[in-house]
């Protein structure tokens, strides 16, 4: 009482005290130790958590709940960009935007043929799961049913999981995509809601969060991460955390940026290697059950890195060529997948 009495009395002082307390009552270990149980981590105490100076002890603690909640299986899948460039939506990270001028490609709706030897390559590389990335706000119409095609042939031809990655449809259209055998959909949030508003302003999260909840009343799993190092700061990306739980999505795709020439992100200083690390760990507290998957971006992190990440909470990754950057090798990461501790799944 005395605390609050020579306090002004305003949200921030309150979160202020609340953060001042938790330092006294609670450790690394008995957060851990508190999700392992079943329990939910708080905003304060994660951001504690991200503040903390004993990083190898945060990384130790988030390293047992990702091998508490799964089993060590790492879940590597392969996407083919399906469509590419001219997309009406000016978000400031993408080189596929038809708003700024970029190298990068533009075409159509791919040929089944196409969409057939990229599944191929993936299964021979011993990947199970495979995607159809497209550029635009959506895919309607002709283009949909295209792309459905394209589908019920790889679930005829092909032993794959098939995901989908088509914008912000609606719930008709979903089921489309849904009866054409998919069973994952992907949607990103990509940033906190506080910060988003600075990045796009064509659609907003809660456009996505919208296509995202019509998705699981149909049935499909969820895959829903963004993009770190886009200039936020370190609370917003615990707040990204978050909003992320509250969708619930099976897995979350972990970009880093990768600024791209003719883009407004393209002098973005690159997010620190041990940010990254930090970043990591904390959405394995606050989401201990999902799949955190290594995105784009990760190319620039040094093997060591790399391995350290997967160490921590990272069981999953996109690997293979990706939309507007270079990928990974699947043979060179099935060597790292293995030293980290993962059998492939």
């Amino acid at each position: 009482m005395i605390l609050f009495a020579e306090l002004k009395i305003t949200t921030q002082n309150v979160r202020r005290t609340i953060y001042l307390l938790l330092k006294v009552i609670m450790t690394i270990e008995s957060l851990k130790n508190k999700v392992i149980g079943g329990g939910a981590i708080t905003f304060d105490e994660a951001l504690w958590l991200a503040n903390q100076p004993d990083r190898e002890a945060l990384y130790e603690a988030s390293s047992e709940i990702t091998r508490h909640f799964g089993r060590p299986v790492f879940n590597p899948c392969s996407i083919i960009n399906a469509r590419a460039g001219r997309c009406s939506e000016n978000c400031k990270w993408c080189a596929q935007s038809g708003h700024y001028h970029t190298d990068s490609d533009v075409h159509g709706i791919i040929d089944a043929e196409e969409a057939l030897e990229g599944a191929a390559i993936a299964e021979n590389q011993g990947i199970k799961r495979y995607s159809l990335v497209t550029s635009g706000r959506s895919v309607k119409g002709g283009a949909l049913k295209k792309v459905c095609d394209i589908y019920r042939e790889l679930g005829e031809k092909t032993g794959l999981s098939l995901c989908s990655s088509l914008g912000l449809l609606e719930k008709e259209e979903l089921q489309e995509v849904w009866n054409a055998g998919v069973r994952r959909y992907h949607c990103n949030l990509e940033s906190a809601p506080s910060y988003f508003p600075e990045l796009c302003t064509t659609h907003t999260i809660e456009d996505k969060v919208r296509t995202i909840r019509f998705a699981k009343e149909i049935g499909f799993q969820i895959c829903s991460g963004g993009i770190i190092g886009m200039g936020e700061s370190r609370e917003q990306r615990v707040e990204f955390a978050f909003t992320l739980r509250d969708i619930e999505p099976d897995s979350i795709p972990i970009n880093i940026l990768c600024p791209i020439p003719g883009t407004p992100l393209e002098n973005t200083p690159p997010i620190p290697e041990d940010e990254i690390l930090l970043t990591v760990a904390i959405f394995r507290f606050v989401n201990p059950r999902a799949e955190l998957r290594f995105a784009g971006g990760r190319q620039r992190l040094s093997v060591a890195v790399q391995k350290k990440a997967m160490k921590i909470g990272v069981n999953g990754a996109i690997v293979g060529d990706l939309l507007t950057t270079i990928g990974s090798k699947a043979d060179e990461d099935r060597i790292l997948i293995k030293e980290a501790g993962y059998e492939i799944g």
